[in-house]
């Protein structure tokens, strides 16, 4: 019985040597696929497809919000507007209030006036 012989150092070199060649052949053969030329380059435009829409979504978006700052300034700019409008017709509202009452007052004056005149 002679039983398992261990491969000598020669041996086990050539089989590496083999397994290094088969995977390189295996390699060039995928290489040189025509297959894989298409899928190369139909990942590439897939790729500057993707790259493209993101761009463009980017600048919606960029200009969105400058939409909404727009938007913003203008309703800042409305508020202070209406609030100056506000407090003009109640300072008018105030002057004319005022007005009523001094000629309420004056009015009531001038009836003393006459009544004592009267007198």
């Amino acid at each position: 019985m002679s039983g398992f012989k261990q491969p000598d150092f020669l041996e086990r070199q050539e089989a590496a040597a083999k397994a290094k060649k088969a995977a390189l052949d295996k390699f060039r053969a995928k290489a040189a696929d025509p297959a894989l030329a298409d899928r190369l380059t139909a990942r590439e435009s897939s790729a500057a497809d993707r790259k493209a829409i993101k761009s463009a979504r980017a600048t919606e978006k960029a200009e969105k919000k400058v939409r909404d700052a727009e938007r913003a300034e203008q309703a800042k700019r409305d508020a202070a507007l209406q609030a100056e409008r506000a407090k003009a017709e109640s300072a008018e509202r105030e002057r004319a209030l005022e007005a009523e009452r001094k000629a309420a007052r004056d009015a009531r004056y001038a009836a003393r006036k006459t009544r004592s005149k009267r007198r």
